[in-house]
C-alpha cells in the first residue's frame, strides 16, 4: 500500500496549481477528477481532444497518476464513448483505476447491472480496472448491494469510501465483506453526523482498516480526499493526513 491524494483536495485551484501544491506537501501520487461539473478535466474534452488530456495527464509536476475519478453526465450513447475515451486516457498514462459512481436509489437492478457490464466490457480493452464508489445516496451505499453489483457484473471492483459507512444511513454498521471486492480507497475523518471533520476528531480507524485491507493482498492506493473547511488550515490537515497514513505503513 502506498499513500496518494485527489486533485480535488485542492478543487478551488487549476489542476496545474493543486498538483504543484501536493507536490509541496510531500504526496508522490495523484487521482485526478474526471468530471464534467466541478472537475479539473470535462469527460467531454477527453472525448473531444484525446491527446490534449493526455499531455496534462503528464505534466503532473513529478507526481505518480494512480486513478481517474470519472462522472459523466452526457446520455447514451455519449455517455459510453465519453467513458471509451477516459479508459484510452488511462490507458496512455498507464493509469489502471477508473472509478465511477453507482446510480442513485430507485434505480431498477438490472438496468444499473447492464450500465456497469457494459462499462466493464468497455474498460477491458484497454486494461483498465473500473472501480465503483461507495458512496450515500446511491445504490452502493449499502454494502451488501455494493458486494452484489460485484457479484452479477464479472470484473467490477469497488473504491471504498468507509466515511459513508459511517456518516450515511449504514451508521457505523460492519463492512468487512466488500472489502474483497476493493481496487482503490479514498480517506477522510468522519463522524456519524458529518461527512468530514478535522483529522483525528472522527471515528475512522485507520489502523484498523490497512490491516483488514492487507488480509486481502490490498497493494493500492490509500487516497486522502479532504475537501477544503471554513476556517481549518488545507495544507496542516493534508499534511497530517500524509504522516498518519504512512506511520501505519
Amino acid at each position: 500500500m502506498f499513500v496518494a491524494a485527489t486533485s480535488e483536495c485542492f478543487g478551488d485551484l487549476p489542476l496545474d496549481a493543486a498538483l504543484a501544491r501536493l507536490v509541496d506537501l510531500e504526496y508522490t501520487s495523484v487521482e485526478i477528477s474526471i468530471h464534467e461539473t466541478g472537475g479539473h478535466i470535462k469527460p467531454s474534452e477527453v472525448l473531444a481532444d484525446l491527446e490534449r488530456v493526455v499531455r496534462v495527464c503528464r505534466q503532473t509536476h513529478r507526481l505518480t497518476p494512480i486513478a481517474y475519478s470519472i462522472d459523466i453526465e452526457a446520455p447514451e450513447p455519449d455517455y459510453y464513448r465519453q467513458f471509451a475515451a477516459c479508459c484510452r486516457l488511462a490507458k496512455a498514462t498507464k493509469v489502471v483505476t477508473l472509478t465511477v459512481r453507482s446510480a442513485e436509489l430507485g434505480t431498477p437492478f438490472n438496468a444499473e447491472v447492464e450500465r456497469l457490464h457494459e462499462l466493464v466490457q468497455i474498460a477491458s480493452l484497454e486494461g483498465v480496472v473500473v472501480g465503483l464508489l461507495t458512496e450515500t445516496g446511491r445504490m452502493s451505499q449499502d454494502p451488501d448491494t455494493a458486494v452484489v453489483l460485484c457479484n452479477s457484473v464479472k470484473g467490477l471492483c469497488l473504491t471504498l469510501d468507509p466515511s459513508h459507512y459511517i456518516y450515511g444511513p449504514h451508521q457505523g454498521g460492519k463492512y468487512e465483506q466488500v472489502l474483497k471486492h476493493v481496487c482503490h480507497v479514498r480517506l477522510r475523518d468522519t463522524t456519524k453526523d458529518r461527512l468530514q471533520v478535522r483529522i483525528g476528531q472522527g471515528e475512522v480507524e485507520y489502523g484498523r482498516l490497512v490491516a483488514q485491507l492487507g488480509k486481502y493482498d490490498y497493494g493500492r492506493a490509500l487516497c486522502v480526499d479532504i475537501r477544503p473547511m471554513p476556517d481549518v488550515d488545507q495544507n496542516a490537515e493534508m499534511r497530517k493526513m500524509r504522516l498518519l497514513l504512512e506511520s501505519l505503513l
